[in-house]
């Protein structure tokens, strides 16, 4: 563009500092007049708001007092501005008065109806900045840019940045809707694009399986086989000794998990200040990624409406596909308050995938802090101002809280009973203890909060791997931040059948076999970044987690001892190579059964605690999962394998559950402060049932040196209890 002579320019047919009000500009007859007449009426404006009580000065970037050189006439040509009298002066004032909020600003109303962004001016700043902050460069006059906002307070607070990249620039303002609307015909196509590879390529599991399904996957399959044909007993004898080796790290980080969780202090549960400053309280926006969720749509906001975060402080985004006409249509049903907007991702190629969708709405958020809820999620009411608590209380390496997950539907059959005792068991006993250790927190995929900053400079999430929230947790350790866990629930619904809790268990394995060998691709260096205990830690934890259930056949030889069967390997192995074998799977599951009683009553759902006994069973329908999941991870490693939502109502088993869990923590002795005198009889009591739980699970296990084994744990695991607990009178 040519400055003030281009054709941008010449659209204006009135200097660019007059409001509509004050009425048309006088005609010129020469271009050098034009330029005069606009730098002098500016000039002229920030007198009279001067003249009406506007002390505070204008940014230099938007009025710049004309020079000497400038309002000097020609010869022979009368140029100089009109005095300004007192009903151009109250015209003006008015009219900048009655279209700007931020008095220090002095702005004028355009119309981009017709406007065509300029390419080279938009690339200069990244996508994500124009849409958060909502403006667009309008039109270049010489040097110096006019750039648009939707709202006059914004372009004050962005005047520092925005000055440091273009130069003096001129702010005007124009509706919110034609600027999103440019922008994101503009940058629509890039941001899918980019949405799909957002992280380095050596950190994603795109690379990882450019090539699936061809011979470099199949030859280590194929290798193994034939040298299992070949040495069958001798095969057999090593998986099934790699299988208690693993059984025998996982159980031992379980155990210092556990220890860690009842040595610590006991929690104190973040509650909110009585009456917060709203301005003092971060901007939160939480994603909540929706595909083919029609059933649960309405439910789902009717459960937002329910936060108590101030709703100028919080954007809900609730992010669908491009193509998914159930979702829309049912969204477009309802009725969405100011504060929740919807985000439609665009088709990029054929992959479509939880994490690929929140890249592409991460664009548009404008919060500081960036939480992550799914459709079916019933978050307590309360919940943002404990995030907002904790991000304030936490040194600067925290980076990401985990937060607590629940199933509201644990009555409806066997199933979702262990499901919910599961959880209960890793979001309120093992995680919290891993944490506490030091080690690498694999987080849950829904419930968290992130520093804003913090996760655009890692790029996001990886939109190739299925379980997004595990390699999110590794790459937040490797740049040096931490991640704990909040005290606050969300509630979920958990699956009830066998097929659709398969079909969401080989999608876990799935995902957390892909960041192992995403991380391991250069082991030395990921030594260097985790340090010599975190690193043990992934790979006890990663391994532990896959690998037991792909050598459970293996460890399920083992129960042929209990019947006087010979083992396979009896050729090959001595009796006490086998007696340590069977009590390490005997102590393992005890030890699950366990952390399950005591996560039961950390629940505050200690009639569940008895079903903790029937867990071995209830895992036997992993294996199944976990050879599903090692199928699709060669032959089809980015398919999302959706579960399906909806099939038991949540919200009356979300408010009766709620008023059960009258304190939303990671232990069971955080209740509400203000009930002193009833809190201690219920932690005794809770107490006493949870030591009897542990006692009577080992009184049920096997004998002989198994049982003595897992006895001596038991009883330092009700010592801890009761030193968390307190004593009872």
């Amino acid at each position: 563009m040519r400055g003030l002579h281009s054709r941008g320019f010449k659209r204006l047919r009135r200097p660019l500092w007059i409001s509509q009000s004050a009425g048309a500009a006088a005609p010129v007859e020469h271009k050098a007049e034009m330029k005069t007449r606009s730098v002098s009426l500016m000039h002229l404006q920030l007198q009279t708001r001067r003249l009406h009580g506007f002390q505070d000065k204008p940014p230099a970037a938007a009025i710049r007092p004309p020079t000497e050189q400038q309002t000097k006439p020609r010869q022979g040509r009368d140029t100089s501005p009109a005095p300004a009298t007192d009903a151009d002066a109250d015209s003006t004032s008015a009219s900048v008065t009655g279209i700007f909020r931020a008095g220090s600003l002095a702005l004028r109303v355009v119309d981009l109806a017709r406007h065509r962004p300029s390419a080279p001016l938009l690339n200069r700043k990244p996508a994500s900045f124009w849409l958060r902050h909502c403006a667009i460069p309008w039109v270049q006059l010489g040097d110096t840019i006019a750039i648009a906002f939707a709202d006059a307070e914004e372009a004050e607070r962005q005047c520092q940045e925005l000055t440091a990249c273009f130069g003096p620039f001129i702010p005007v303002l124009a509706p919110r809707e034609q600027i999103s609307s440019l922008l994101l015909h503009h940058f629509k196509t890039s941001m899918a694009r980019r949405a799909s590879a957002s992280i380095a390529p050596e950190l994603s599991s795109r690379t990882l399986f450019e090539h699936s399904g061809r011979l470099k996957q199949l030859l280590p399959l194929t290798s193994l086989l034939t040298i299992a044909a070949l040495y069958p007993v001798e095969v057999f004898s090593v998986f099934c000794a790699l299988a208690v080796f693993l059984l025998t790290a996982f159980a031992a980080l379980k155990v210092c998990g556990v220890i860690a969780y009842l040595a610590q202090q006991q929690p104190q549960a973040l509650r909110p200040r009585q009456n917060p400053n709203d301005a003092d309280m971060p901007n939160i926006s939480v994603l909540v990624p929706l595909y083919k969720e029609a059933a649960i749509s309405s439910a789902l906001l009717k459960r937002l409406r329910r936060l108590q975060y101030p709703k100028e402080r919080l954007e809900i985004l609730l992010v669908l596909e491009e193509g998914d006409t159930v979702t829309r249509d049912a969204i477009a049903a309802a009725t969405l308050p100011s504060w929740v907007q919807v985000i439609e991702v665009p088709a990029w190629g054929a992959l479509k995938t939880k994490p690929r969708a929140l890249n592409y709405a991460l664009n548009f958020c404008r919060g500081e802090i960036i939480g992550v809820w799914d459709a079916e999620d019933a978050p307590v009411p309360d919940q943002l101002q404990q995030v907002a608590a904790a991000f304030a209380a936490a040194p600067a390496e925290v980076a990401c809280f985990q937060g607590v997950l629940d199933y509201y539907n644990p009555q409806a059959n066997w199933i979702s009973r262990c499901f919910t005792l599961e959880y209960a068991s890793w979001f309120r006993v093992v995680l919290p203890g891993i944490a506490k250790l030091g080690l690498v927190v694999p987080l849950g995929g829904t419930t968290m909060f992130v520093r804003r900053k913090i996760l655009d400079d890692l790029g996001g999430w990886d939109s190739h791997n299925v379980t997004e929230d595990a390699d999110l947790g590794v790459r937040l350790f490797r740049a040096g931040f931490r991640t704990q866990m909040l005290p606050s629930t969300t509630f979920e619904e958990a699956t009830c059948t066998p097929p659709a809790w398969t079909r969401q268990r080989s999608r876990w394995l799935k995902g957390f076999m892909a960041p192992y060998l995403v991380h391991m691709r250069q082991p030395v260096q990921l030594l260097r970044d985790l340090g010599w205990r975190a690193f043990l830690g992934f790979q006890v934890f990663f391994l532990g987690t896959v690998g037991l259930f792909l050598l459970a056949p293996f460890l399920w030889s083992y129960w042929l001892l209990a019947f006087g069967m010979s083992h396979p390997s009896a050729a090959l192995w001595s009796d006490a190579m086998f007696t340590t074998a069977f009590s390490s799977m005997i102590f393992f599951e005890g030890l699950g059964m366990c952390i399950a009683v005591i996560a039961a009553f950390a629940a505050r759902r200690p009639l569940w605690a008895p079903w903790a006994l029937t867990l071995p069973l209830y895992f036997l329908l992993a294996p199944f999962a976990v050879y599903r999941a090692l199928h699709g991870l060669l032959f089809d490693p980015f398919f999302w394998d959706k579960t399906s939502h909806g099939l038991h109502p949540p919200d009356a088993d979300v408010q009766a559950t709620q008023q059960t869990l009258a304190s939303d923590d990671l232990g069971p002795a955080t209740a509400d402060r203000s009930k002193p005198t009833q809190e201690k009889p219920a932690q005794q009591t809770c107490a006493a049932q949870s030591m009897q739980g542990i006692e009577a699970a080992a009184r049920q296990t096997s004998s002989g040196k198994a049982s003595d084994q897992f006895s001596n744990t038991a009883q330092d695991l009700t010592q801890g209890l009761k030193q968390r607990l307190g004593p009872a009178e």
